[in-house]
């Protein structure tokens, strides 16, 4: 990424603050802070002091208006006990979080320069959810990096199956002129790579179904985006990111309404008003 976009920067609190406040004035509910290794962020605060992503969500939790909170994407070395803080503390801070891992294999990881281990990954999450038990998790994975190997493979797999994502993306490697992984020996031949990109998106989309099918029954919070593709029909969001139909008599868009989930599709849920 440094070498199309350069390096990273990050905005100030000041800037952050005041766009945040000018889209609250203008009826917007919800802000997602966006970057490339966004929990990286960090800028001097009206204080003087340096100020983490952590802190920065517990003051846009202050703006009226602001009813809730988004950031994506997070990189696990970036996340630190402020920002862990800030999903406990904050209502307004949705229990979702893009924390991508990759791979399950020390090895692969360390050839990715990662910087850090399955281990180190698996007890941040434990830990993130000992924070905020109602969490769910998305993740990135590449399968296929040069030198995977079968077992190798099967560490993405039970790395998958110990978190239990709620979404996830997944892709195969594919060398990139300039990237130091385009040099590397043993690169994995393209039937191998589709193979395992197979089974990994099977239990990933399992995951996901079972996840969404947790949440029939439960009355949630739905924050009104847009039309449906019916008549009558309009579309919101869970708290936990997830598509939901709603009825276009619970309310406008831009509202934030009560719905009791009845159903759950491939890529939605189904909802009747509370």
């Amino acid at each position: 990424v440094p070498y199309t976009r350069g390096s990273e920067t990050s905005r100030s609190v000041a800037q952050i603050v005041a766009e945040a406040e000018r889209l609250a004035e203008a009826g917007v509910r919800e802000v997602t802070l966006l970057g490339q290794n966004v929990n990286a962020w960090h800028g001097e605060g009206p204080d003087g002091s340096e100020w983490g992503l952590g802190r920065l969500l517990c003051r846009l939790a202050e703006i009226p208006g602001i009813a809730r909170l988004r950031y994506t994407t997070s990189h696990p070395r970036d996340m630190d006990d402020e920002l862990i803080a800030a999903h406990r503390d904050l209502d307004a801070l949705m229990p979702y979080l893009h924390l991508p891992v990759q791979a399950g294999s020390d090895r692969i990881l360390k050839a990715m320069n990662r910087r850090h281990t399955a281990d180190d990954y698996l007890r941040l999450i434990d830990r993130i959810r000992a924070a905020r038990p109602d969490i769910a998790m998305s993740g990135d994975f590449i399968v296929g990096f040069p030198g995977e190997t079968d077992e190798d493979f099967e560490a993405t797999m039970r790395i998958v199956r110990e978190v239990a994502y709620a979404q996830a993306f997944s892709f195969k490697y594919s060398p990139r002129p300039g990237t130091p992984g385009a040099d590397l020996p043993l690169q994995v031949e393209e039937a191998v790579k589709d193979e395992r990109l197979q089974r990994l998106q099977a239990l990933l989309g399992e995951q996901q179904a079972a996840f969404a099918a947790s949440r029939v029954g439960s009355t949630m919070d739905v924050l009104v985006e847009k039309p449906g593709r019916h008549a009558g029909q309009r579309v919101g969001r869970s708290p936990w990111l997830q598509p939901v139909i709603v009825d276009e008599k619970a309310g406008e868009i831009g509202d934030i309404v009560s719905v009791r989930i009845t159903k759950a599709g491939p890529n939605s849920l189904f909802s009747e008003p509370a």
